[in-house]
C-alpha cells in the first residue's frame, strides 16, 4: 500500500498541490490524469522520493518495494542487458555482486564462508535462483532475442534500450509500480504484452499515459489531478470522461428532479457495467460502480480545443501511387521495395518497427526526403497538408503565434479579430497569441500546426504521430475531428484508439518489405493470427 498524506508543493509563483491525501491499494491500477502542466509527472516523482514536498509525507507498507520506470537509457552502456534488468531489484542485485566477490577470493576465509552463507539465505528468500530466468523471460516477452541478453547495452538500438528499462522496472514482482508514459517508444506487440501483464499484476500500479486505450484496458481507477487536488474515481478513462460530462449536464439541468437525475446516473452506470470485460479488474470495478451516487461524480475543469477540418474541393479518382520505394538513412536501409496505390476513400495507418521507417515514408511521400529508388505520384485533384514529427524548422523564427498563423491565412481571414477568435478556440486566449513560437511547449506547437492545417482546407491530411505531445483532451478533440473529416487520411500513431477509430487500411513497412491490408480495422488486423505473425517477422 502506498499513501500520500497532506502533500503540498509550492513553487515561487504557484501552488501545484494543496494538501493532497490519497491511498493506493494492492490489486488496483490507478491512471493519474490531469491537464498538461497540472503536475502528473511531478506527483509521481514525489511518490518515488525524487522530490521533497513542501508539506506532508509519503509512506509505503513495511518491507514493500517500489519500482519506478526511468528514462536513463544511456546509464548502462557498459553493462550486460540481463544484468540491467536484474538491477531493478536493488537488494537482490547487490547480494549477487557481493556473493560473486566473496567466491572469487583466492584466500577464502571462515569469515567469508559465514558471510556467504548469510547472503545465500537472503538470496534464496528473494527468489534469487529464478532471477536470471525471470529477467530473460521479460526480455523475450518484449521481443529482445536471446542473442542480445548477454551483450552490453551499447550494442542495442534506442527502442530496445527502452524495453530493457521497462523490463528492469517490472522485474522481481515489485509491490508498487510507478509508470510514467510506459508505452512511449514501444511497438504494438510490446504494448499489447504490457497491457496483459498489468491486467494480471496483483500489486499496486500508478500510471501516467496519454494512450486512452491503454488507460481503458488496464485501469481500475482514475486519479484526477484538478484544482491542486487529486480525486479518485472508480472505473477507466472513458468512464471518468463521460461521468464528468454527465455531471456537467446534470448540474446545468436545473429543472430535472432528483429522481430523474438518479435514474439517468443508474442507466449510465449500467451501460458501462454491461461493457466490462471478464478481467479481474473489470469484475471488481463493476461492484464498485454499483455503489456510485450522484455526489460521487463531479464536473471537470478540462478545456477541449475546437478542431474541424473542411475541404475546398473533392478528390477525383486518383489519390496516390507509390512504386518501389527504397530508403537508406545513415547507411542503414529502413524501407525496401514499398509499393501501394491509395484510393480517395482510404484512411491509412502506417506501422513500422520504429518511427524512423514510418517517418521516412511520410517524408518521401511529401517530397521532404529523396528515396534511393522509386517514385511518388499524387492525383491532380489532391491538396495535401502535412504535420511532421519534427516541427523545429517550422518554428525557427521570432514570430508570435498570431503573426506566424497570419502567414497561412487567406485575404478574408487576415485580420486580428478572425485570427484571435480562431486561436481562442484552439485554447490560445488573450495575451497567449503574443507568445513567440520559439518558446512554445510541444503540445502548443502541435495545436498551432493543427490551426495552420485547418486554414489550408486540404483534402488530404498527412499526419506523423499527431497525438505526440498532446494532452488527453486535445487528443480526444483531434480524434473526433478526423472521424468526421470527409477527405483522405495518411497517418502514423502509437495510440490504439486513435488508429482503431480512424483507419480503414493498415500498411506495415520495414526494410524487409510490407504488409498491405485494406478494408480492415486495426482490431480486426490484430485479431488475425496470420497477419500478426507476418507483422512480427517484419518488425523483429
Amino acid at each position: 500500500m502506498l499513501q500520500a498524506t497532506n502533500i503540498s508543493l509550492q513553487f515561487s509563483d504557484r501552488k501545484l498541490f494543496d494538501e493532497v491525501n490519497i491511498k493506493f491499494t494492492p490489486g488496483n491500477c490507478y491512471g493519474l490524469i490531469g491537464a498538461n502542466g497540472a503536475g502528473k509527472s511531478t506527483f509521481l516523482k514525489i511518490l518515488a522520493g525524487d522530490i521533497e514536498p513542501s508539506t506532508g509525507h509519503v509512506s509505503i507498507g513495511p518491507d514493500e518495494r517500489l519500482s519506478v520506470l526511468r528514462q536513463n537509457h544511456f546509464d548502462y552502456e557498459n553493462d550486460r542487458v540481463i544484468d540491467v534488468v536484474m538491477m531493478g531489484h536493488k537488494e537482490l542485485y547487490k547480494i549477487m555482486k557481493e556473493k560473486d566477490a566473496i567466491y572469487s577470493k583466492e584466500d577464502f576465509s571462515d569469515e567469508d564462508g559465514i558471510q556467504a552463507a548469510e547472503l545465500e539465505g537472503r538470496f534464496a528468500e528473494l527468489n534469487g535462483w529464478e532471477a536470471e530466468a525471470e529477467a530473460a523471460q521479460l526480455l523475450q516477452s518484449l521481443f529482445i532475442p536471446d542473442s542480445l541478453h548477454y551483450v552490453n547495452m551499447s550494442e542495442l538500438a534506442a527502442g530496445q534500450k527502452i524495453k530493457v528499462l521497462l523490463a528492469q522496472t517490472l522485474f522481481g514482482k515489485p509491490d508498487v509500480l510507478l509508470l510514467d508514459e510506459p508505452t512511449n517508444g514501444l511497438d504494438i506487440l510490446s504494448i499489447n504484452w504490457l497491457e496483459e501483464f498489468l491486467i494480471n499484476f496483483e500489486n499496486t500500479v500508478i500510471v501516467v499515459s496519454h494512450d486512452r486505450h491503454f488507460l481503458n484496458k488496464v485501469c481500475t481507477h482514475m486519479a484526477d489531478l484538478d484544482f491542486g487536488k487529486i480525486k479518485l474515481y472508480v472505473g477507466n478513462y472513458d468512464f471518468w470522461k463521460e461521468s464528468s460530462e454527465l455531471a456537467q449536464k446534470l448540474m446545468q439541468d436545473q429543472n430535472a428532479k432528483s429522481e430523474e437525475k438518479i435514474k439517468e446516473l443508474q442507466t449510465f452506470i449500467a451501460r458501462f457495467s454491461a461493457n466490462a470485460s471478464k478481467s479481474k479488474q473489470a469484475t471488481s470495478r463493476k461492484k464498485m460502480l454499483d455503489k456510485i451516487t450522484l455526489e460521487d461524480i463531479q464536473p471537470s475543469s478540462r478545456r477541449y480545443p475546437f478542431i474541424k477540418f473542411v475541404m475546398d474541393r473533392e478528390i477525383g479518382n486518383d489519390l496516390l501511387q507509390v512504386d518501389d520505394l527504397t530508403v537508406t538513412i545513415d547507411g542503414k536501409k529502413v524501407l525496401n521495395n514499398i509499393s501501394f496505390t491509395l484510393d480517395k476513400e482510404d484512411k491509412v495507418v502506417f506501422i513500422g518497427k520504429n518511427d524512423i521507417a514510418t517517418t521516412a515514408l511520410l517524408r518521401v511521400i511529401m517530397g521532404d526526403l529523396v528515396p534511393d529508388t522509386g517514385s511518388v505520384k499524387w492525383g491532380i485533384t489532391t491538396s495535401q497538408s502535412y504535420l511532421p514529427k519534427d516541427s523545429s524548422q517550422d518554428f525557427d523564427n521570432d514570430l508570435t503565434i498570431l503573426d506566424w498563423l497570419r502567414q497561412f491565412a487567406s485575404k478574408d481571414e487576415d485580420d486580428n479579430t478572425f485570427l484571435r477568435g480562431f486561436l481562442g478556440r484552439m485554447l490560445f486566449s488573450g495575451d497567449d497569441v503574443n507568445k513567440h513560437v520559439k518558446v512554445l511547449s510541444g503540445g502548443e506547437k502541435v495545436r498551432v500546426l493543427l490551426s495552420k492545417i485547418m486554414l489550408a482546407k486540404s483534402n488530404v491530411l498527412v499526419l506523423d504521430d499527431p497525438t505526440n505531445h498532446l494532452d488527453l483532451e486535445s487528443i480526444s478533440s483531434l480524434n473526433d475531428a478526423l472521424e468526421t473529416f470527409s477527405g483522405s487520411l495518411l497517418f502514423t500513431s502509437h495510440d490504439h484508439e486513435f488508429i482503431q477509430t480512424l483507419a480503414n487500411r493498415v500498411i506495415v513497412v520495414s526494410e524487409k518489405g510490407m504488409i498491405d491490408r485494406a478494408e480492415t480495422t486495426y482490431d480486426e488486423f490484430l485479431e488475425n493470427d496470420d497477419l500478426v505473425r507476418q507483422m512480427n517477422q517484419l518488425l523483429n
